[in-house]
């Protein structure tokens, strides 16, 4: 009975993580993220890379997430997300969702070898 009140309270707890992001605090953990996707999130470094300025923070928050727990595969984006903590993820998606810019979608058959 103890266990299972400490799990349900467990979970509660991290829910209040992800109900929202802080864009200041995203701003400061995006730097390393800039390297690769461009200092405005706008200028990736080759076309492969995707831009993120304006995405949605719950598809950036899924992403990282999927990336942090080996459901989305990807050889860098697997090393960065890592180390990233519910609050983290959720600083960087409102971050990047308030940035402006153009969206580029990478085609499908580019992204299935």
């Amino acid at each position: 009975m103890k266990t299972a009140l400490f799990v349900a309270l467990s979970l509660f707890a991290s829910q209040l993580a992800y109900a929202g992001g802080d864009a200041a605090a995203g701003a400061a953990k995006a730097k390393p993220c800039a390297t690769c996707h461009g200092a405005d999130f706008n200028t990736p470094i080759s076309a492969d890379i995707p831009r993120l300025a304006g995405q949605y923070a719950d598809y950036t928050a899924r992403a990282l997430a999927d990336y942090k727990s080996g459901a989305r595969k990807n050889a860098v984006m697997d090393g960065q997300a890592k180390a990233l903590s519910p609050q983290d993820i959720q600083d960087l998606a409102a971050y990047i969702q308030s940035l402006s810019g153009k969206l580029k979608v990478i085609p499908l058959h580019r992204l299935v070898r």
